[in-house]
């Protein structure tokens, strides 16, 4: 597993990662989110020492990521994709990293079949497209067939196929009881294939919880009521002490409600309803919502825009 106690890392003035407080388990695929500038490569740097932390410690199975022998057999990391010296083929790009950690050369050709780069084996690294150096990484961290693994935005680049081979790895890879630690941006990925989420916010724990608790807690549930008398009916469900608010022209959201509750609202008053749909909160929901006050760079409409 991956344990970090009180993982502090300053640059000058400007602190990164603020007394982070960890365990990442086997077992499961925990996704590593954050708004851009949280912290969360910094962390996973710290956590194959390519970073000093200020203070604090990571130890993956027990041990700091400097004292593991053959490290690669320990743990695979894709921090960048575009590490492999461009003028190496694939295959000796991975055939330099197995000599490096004792790794029979045959896994070199199973990794590179497994990642779908057998065309390409015999190219130079500097032609690869974004997609094929991503597989490559992959490569690389699957290596040394290791129990734990780190992976940063892994899935940038791929197509659909990709995005989709990708999380069968990864929730096959936990199933076999490794540790799976996927940092990424797209939440629909993530709600697809994290079990369990560590949320941060300029450099601070903000959560440490299942993804279906998360999203229990932090999005809930709504029923999305269309009506062309939106302002009478949204009146008429607020006095019956059901929280509602408006979600376009002519749309309410109702939250905490049967989906009967409504439609009888609506009967009992004489108004017209053209939808009720029951509909779950996403985890982009939640997440937009947990990290509101930690986002550090916020994009604005501006007039010239408009």
């Amino acid at each position: 597993m991956i344990e970090a106690t009180e993982l502090t890392k300053h640059y000058g003035a400007k602190t990164a990662v603020d007394g982070l407080t960890f365990t990442v388990t086997p077992g499961r695929v925990t996704g590593f989110l954050g708004p851009n500038g949280a912290g969360k490569s910094t962390t996973m740097r710290l956590m194959l020492q390519l970073d000093r932390p200020t203070s604090g410690h990571v130890r993956i199975n027990g041990k700091e990521y400097g004292e593991l022998t053959e490290p690669l057999r320990q743990v695979g990391a894709l921090l960048e994709s575009r590490a492999a010296h461009p003028g190496r083929s694939a295959y000796n790009h991975l055939l330099s990293l197995a000599a490096s950690n004792r790794i029979p050369r045959q896994r070199v050709r199973q990794v590179i079949e497994m990642v779908g780069l057998e065309s390409v084996a015999g190219k130079r690294v500097r032609g690869f497209s974004l997609g094929m150096t991503q597989r490559l990484g992959l490569a690389a961290a699957l290596l040394g067939d290791p129990p734990v693994l780190l992976l940063d935005e892994p899935i940038n680049g791929l197509d659909p196929e990709g995005v989709r081979w990708i999380r069968q790895l990864l929730t096959g890879l936990a199933a076999e009881g490794r540790t799976v630690l996927l940092s990424s941006h797209l939440m629909t990925e993530m709600a697809a294939t994290a079990d369990h989420l560590i949320i941060i916010g300029r450099g601070r724990m903000l959560a440490d919880i299942s993804t279906s608790e998360f999203v229990a807690q932090h999005a809930g549930s709504y029923i999305r009521v269309r009506s062309p008398e939106a302002a009478s009916l949204r009146s008429a469900l607020t006095t019956r002490g059901i929280e509602v608010t408006e979600a376009g022209e002519g749309v309410l959201h109702a939250m905490g409600a049967e989906l009967e509750q409504v439609a009888a609202v609506g009967r009992d008053e004489g108004l017209i309803i053209t939808e009720l749909t029951p509909c779950t909160a996403s985890l982009e929901d939640a997440f937009i919502k947990l990290t509101a006050d930690a986002v550090e760079y916020r994009g604005g409409i501006t007039e010239a825009s408009r």
